[in-house]
């Protein structure tokens, strides 16, 4: 289990981790939602996902899904598991997914016996305002099953993007996207570069 994401996210300052969660969520063209005293910023490609739920008392909520993973309890329609995934989080940052609309990034559970509903994810972790936490479901269900956390919950792909630890450019983003085969000509590539310079300077 590698651990190198998990210690570059862990070392970053809060306000870039925010500004970085800022700008990808604006380049995915995901619209911020405020919840409860939370801003809700998210990235996704189309089947995976990182969603950041940043609270007014600097504490995050971050849920991260990978739709090819043994994590992903939405396939396996599996409340029980998934609420337990959130064990270890404070209740008042698990409501800001509980009993809540879905989303494009994040579906709902439903527990039968209940109609409660929660937002499924993969990975489950949490900043208390000092120090960043992998759920303590999450830890025991990996170790008990054998999983890879940070690779089965779509952490390691999913907070790739987002380079903690490395350069974050808008000459990057638009490197990796010319590699990926995005654009047609140069042309294209130096109008998105400029685009996204301008999504830079919007976020300091």
């Amino acid at each position: 289990m590698s651990r190198a994401t998990w210690d570059a996210l862990t070392a970053t300052p809060l306000s870039e981790v925010r500004r970085r969660a800022s700008i990808l969520n604006h380049l995915a063209e995901v619209e911020p939602v405020t919840v409860t005293g939370a801003r809700r910023l998210a990235w996704n490609d189309g089947g995976q996902s990182a969603v950041w739920y940043f609270a007014e008392d600097s504490r995050v909520l971050l849920l991260t899904f990978d739709h090819e993973s043994a994590l992903n309890l939405y396939a396996e329609d599996d409340y029980v598991l998934q609420e337990s995934f959130y064990d270890g989080v404070p209740e008042s940052l698990v409501a800001l997914v509980r009993d809540r609309p879905e989303n494009y990034e994040s579906l709902n559970l439903t527990d039968s016996a209940t109609g409660r509903t929660i937002h499924y994810a993969g990975g489950v972790f949490w900043y208390d305002g000092t120090r960043w936490h992998v759920t303590d479901g999450l830890s025991d269900h990996c170790r008990r099953e054998g999983l890879d956390l940070f690779g089965e919950s779509g952490f390691d792909y999913c907070l790739a993007p987002y380079r903690f630890g490395q350069d974050f450019t808008p000459e990057i983003i638009v490197a990796n996207r010319d590699d990926d085969g995005q654009y047609e000509d140069e042309g294209e590539k130096e109008a998105d570069l400029s685009t996204i310079r301008m999504v830079f300077r919007q976020y300091g």
